[in-house]
């Protein structure tokens, strides 16, 4: 009777193991795994024959976030793009799109396990260009693949090419400007240049550093900045007697320029106007290659403290409403210019700084940019016939927080039964989306070779 007593407790125990190693989601099965992430032991599960990890896992290797109904990645100098599946047996096929970068492919794509956002390691391995096999995910070390120089008429420019994103830092000591990649593989060398401020520099390997050595003149400074590309990343590194040496923290982000689309709620009616031209837009500006992000989906709108971050973040900004006012005679499309200072205390003490300061003009731009994208708009609008108005404004709160072109478009307005037959037509959404979507990659294309032109 003992033994059968035993026995019958061991079956249980094996049932209750398996029941804790083989849960059922939504009608699709997972068991646990074991994974290496890099250099740290964490916990996967196999989904359908295919490795997943968590959200809150991978956070330790690449950004990941969650934009319903999709999530974003970000790492590696790579962007990729997700949608979430709710169905985990068909998130595990290969019949899913994701976009890697700029390449639309057939790949697993994301799910929800238990409400947690899960993420399929061989479709990121080939986004990221990462390493992986089952039970180990790693990514290479980052490399400097590539040095070149440019001689210019006020500043010298040394331009240094990643394999991928790499923390660094920059230490002046005498007149010897030091730059360390860190973790970045480095071949030793001496580069000559024909610049008449940095006739030479050195590169080398240090302690598992990359350490670039840039001879500053009497007087010389510098700015640096980075620039992240689909696959590279690029460190640009400026040197002359008209930059300054200190550089402000503001200047140490990141230079992919980001777009954020801020479609406001829709009010009252059966269309959600700001919305559909926020997706419109943004989807016509990723399939070209830009960072756009959205702050309201059809799940909700962001909070405001994460509106404000990327407001903060954007190098352009765009508000989308619609005139809200009962009874207003008023109709068409309006866009409201922020004017004066602005709530954001640190853009006025930077739009202050004194002229001499290109670095402080590249980190935070002044009224010029919100007009040159205006005028950009406001052409593309009356091209395919549609009539526009420009009007400015003191205060708007979160175009106000933008360090770079910022407005609000007001795309219409309802409570005129003339305006309300236009916006709710396909044609209109579809104009008015690829009006704003071309203004502003043609406003970011100009104002990037602005930037890499400022030492020709």
């Amino acid at each position: 009777m003992i033994g059968a007593a035993v026995f019958r407790d061991l079956r249980l125990r094996a049932a209750l193991l398996a029941a804790l190693l083989l849960l059922g989601v939504a009608g699709a099965q997972y068991a646990y795994s074991k994974l290496m992430l890099g250099n740290q032991e964490t916990q996967a599960i196999v989904l359908g024959g295919a490795e997943y990890a968590s959200q809150t896992a991978l956070g330790s290797v690449v950004q990941v976030s969650r934009e319903d109904p999709y999530v974003r990645v970000q790492g590696l100098g790579h962007q990729l793009l997700l949608p979430i599946d709710q169905d985990p047996e068909r998130a595990a096929t290969d019949f899913n799109t994701v976009q890697l970068d700029t390449v639309r492919l057939k790949a697993r794509t994301a799910t929800l396990v238990n409400g947690e956002v899960y993420l399929p390691l061989d479709t990121l391995a080939r986004g990221l260009g990462a390493q992986y096999q089952t039970g180990k995910f790693s990514v290479p070390l980052p490399a400097l693949t590539n040095v070149a120089s440019r001689a210019g008429k006020d500043t010298d420019r040394i331009v240094l090419d990643l394999s991928r994103d790499a923390a660094y830092g920059v230490n002046i000591t005498g007149n010897t400007l030091t730059l360390t990649l860190k973790g970045v593989n480095a071949n030793a060398r001496t580069y000559a240049t024909r610049g008449a401020f940095v006739p030479k520099f050195e590169v080398k390997p240090n302690n598992g550093n990359g350490l670039v050595s840039v001879p500053l003149g009497a007087g010389a400074g510098y700015r640096l900045f980075k620039v992240v590309r689909p696959g590279s990343v690029r460190l640009v590194l400026d040197v002359g007697p008209g930059l300054p040496r200190n550089v402000p923290l503001l200047i140490d982000t990141p230079r992919a320029p980001l777009i954020v689309l801020d479609p406001a709620p829709k009010g009252g009616g059966s269309v959600d106007l700001p919305l559909e031209v926020a997706r419109a837009t943004g989807k016509l500006l990723s399939d070209a290659g830009w960072q756009v992000k959205l702050t309201r989906s059809a799940a909700g709108r962001l909070p405001i403290a994460e509106r404000e971050k990327l407001a903060r973040q954007s190098q352009v900004f765009v508000t989308l409403s619609l005139g809200r006012f009962p009874g207003a005679s008023r109709k068409g499309i309006t866009l409201y210019q922020p004017t004066g200072d602005q709530d954001a205390q640190i853009l006025n003490a930077y739009r202050n700084a004194p002229a001499s300061s290109p670095l402080v003009r590249s980190a935070v731009g002044d009224g010029s940019e919100t007009k040159r994208l205006s005028e950009l708009l406001m052409g593309e609008l009356g091209s395919r016939g549609l009539k526009a108005e420009t009007q400015p404004v003191p205060r708007l709160y979160l175009p106000g927080e933008a360090p770079h072109a910022a407005f609000e478009l007001e795309l219409g307005w309802p409570q005129n039964a003339g305006d309300l037959a236009n916006l709710i037509t396909p044609q209109r959404t579809s104009k008015v989306s690829e009006a704003l979507a071309l203004s502003v990659a043609t406003f970011l294309k100009a104002r990037a070779a602005n930037l890499t032109g400022s030492s020709q």
